[in-house]
């Protein structure tokens, strides 16, 4: 992971996505608990949509009470499942946390099955309680991260994730914004699948997610965690240029 000892320590916070950044390689645990409780709809695209959007799609109407409490039921399960941490993602946590760089991470779950799956990562890592908050990707749940965090300058803040509403939300905050193309909803294939597909297939997949995430305006994309040393130098070019987010 080369440059990111010297790289990181120049930012003021950090802000991951969790599923499909940090853990949950894909972001495979919305979509597969949905094709579990609803297999006729497995159709439905549900990338890309919040939990109750989702699921709003795969009922055709407005979920109930007892829709949202087995959803609830279910995604904690199925993040037991997918509490692995993504390739790279303890190194640069081990780096930023020795350097005292404050980080962390964000998630739209139900806080059950986002703690299950941060489950894989340090206990020092915080993941902040946005449920107050307005739904990505409005900014009001990366400020609330910041603040929570103590940080009080967006000056060097950034927020790293492959969920394209979650960037937009720190685009709209302010924030310097790093896309993940391979692990994240975009791309949407568990580890083993995506080793497994054709490297034709897997290069296609993974161009498709970039240019949709620079499309987004994100300001640097890599396919995953272990490739974040040169995106954070770069980045760190940019500001000493006096280029802002």
């Amino acid at each position: 992971m080369p440059a990111l000892a010297s790289s990181s320590a120049d930012f003021t916070a950090v802000l991951f996505g969790l599923s499909g950044c940090l853990v949950d390689f894909g972001a495979r645990t919305l979509p597969v608990t949905l094709q579990r409780l609803y297999p006729e709809a497995a159709n439905q695209p549900c990338t890309q949509l919040s939990p109750h959007a989702a699921l709003s799609a795969a009922l055709g109407r407005e979920p109930h009470s007892n829709d949202l409490s087995a959803l609830q039921q279910a995604l904690q399960e199925c993040a037991n499942e997918h509490a692995q941490a993504t390739p790279g993602a303890l190194h640069v946590l081990e780096t930023l946390q020795q350097q005292g760089v404050p980080c962390a991470w964000l998630d739209e779950l139900p806080a059950n099955a986002s703690n299950q799956l941060a489950s894989a990562l340090p206990g020092w890592l915080p993941g902040t309680d946005t449920s107050a908050a307005r739904p990505w990707p409005a900014p009001d749940a990366c400020w609330q991260s910041l603040s929570a965090l103590k940080v009080n300058n967006l000056e060097g803040c950034v927020l790293i994730s492959g969920e394209p509403r979650l960037l937009q939300a720190g685009l709209n905050a302010g924030l310097w914004t790093v896309g993940l193309a391979a692990c994240g909803p975009l791309c949407g294939q568990a580890p083993a699948d995506w080793q497994a597909l054709p490297a034709p297939e897997r290069d296609h997949l993974r161009a498709q997610a970039t240019l949709s995430l620079y499309r987004l305006g994100v300001h640097s994309v890599i396919d995953q965690l272990a490739d974040l040393g040169p995106s954070l130098a770069d980045l760190v070019q940019r500001r000493q240029k006096g280029e802002k987010p």
